[in-house]
C-alpha cells in the first residue's frame, strides 16, 4: 500500500522558508497573505490492512519523519496501482 505524509510546520511556529517564498512572491506581484513550506514522504509499505499500515506509518511519523513538537502532519493512503 502507498502511503504519502505531509510534513508541515504548525500554526504559530516560525516558518522562515515560507516567509521568504511569501515576501518573494509579493515583490513579484501575487496577492499572498501565507506561504508555509513542509515536505511530502511518499512510502510503499507492507501490511495486512490499511489499520497496519496507517498504524506503521503513524508510528514512523512520531520517532522520525516528523518533530511533533513544532511540525504536524497529514496521512493520505492509496492501493498499489491506483
Amino acid at each position: 500500500m502507498k502511503a504519502t505524509v505531509v510534513v508541515r510546520p504548525k500554526q504559530g511556529i516560525l516558518d522562515p522558508q515560507g516567509e521568504a517564498v511569501q515576501g518573494s512572491l509579493r515583490h513579484l506581484g501575487f496577492a499572498v497573505d501565507a506561504a508555509r513550506i513542509g515536505r511530502v514522504v511518499d512510502l510503499d509499505v507492507e501490511a495486512a490492512d490499511a489499520a497496519d499500515v496507517r498504524a506503521q506509518v503513524e508510528r514512523m511519523c512520531e520517532q522520525l519523519l516528523a518533530n511533533p513538537l513544532i511540525e504536524s502532519y497529514e496521512i493520505d493512503l492509496q492501493e498499489n496501482g491506483a
